[in-house]
């Protein structure tokens, strides 16, 4: 393990005895999970928050803006811990790794899971128990909204990817059509 590999697996273990010290964990992870996710494509606010000119006030204000009462508080104050120690470039390798960490002290394995609109509790749940029967593992589902997912679910589970889209069953049609 690298000494940066070791520096982000330690604020990932900081940040997960936190939020389950606060019995907050799970909204927590999935919060800052959805966070970090929304940074790969939200340009401007990634440049933002890693802009070394801009002080930490003003990008905690940002998080606040963008966040506000959505958000778990220990969220927000988890994502302005990060900024203060100047960790802003490594917050998806961060909670990627506290994801990481809050599944291997429950024994799961995490399924990142595509769908164009959120998913309640209830669908959550079900679709954790049939990954779990399709990989013969327990899985945890961390959903991202991605409204290039037209409609149904990409989920990944380790290397294993599962397409329930929209898209991939016409092309599944399209291939039949063409064989027939």
């Amino acid at each position: 393990m690298t000494e940066r590999d070791a520096l982000v697996r330690g604020y990932a273990e900081a940040l997960f005895a936190i939020a389950d010290a606060e019995g907050e964990l799970r909204a927590v992870e999935d919060e800052l999970y959805a966070f970090a996710k929304a940074l790969e494509t939200e340009t401007r606010v990634r440049e933002a928050l890693t802009d070394p000119v801009l002080p930490a006030e003003n990008k905690k204000g940002l998080i606040r803006d963008l966040l506000g009462e959505r958000a778990n508080p220990h969220t927000v104050n988890a994502l302005g811990f990060l900024i203060d120690q100047g960790r802003a470039r490594d917050i998806g390798r961060i909670v990627e790794e506290l994801v990481a960490v809050a599944a291997e002290r429950r024994a799961h394995q995490v399924a990142e899971v595509r769908s164009a609109i959120p998913l309640d509790e209830g669908q959550r749940r079900r679709l954790e128990e049939a990954l779990s029967r399709a990989t013969g593992r327990e899985v945890e589902v961390k959903v991202v909204v991605d409204p290039s997912v037209v409609g149904g679910i990409v989920a990944k589970v380790g290397d294993e990817v599962f397409d329930g889209t929209v898209r991939a069953r016409l092309q599944e049609a399209r291939g039949r059509l063409t064989r027939s």
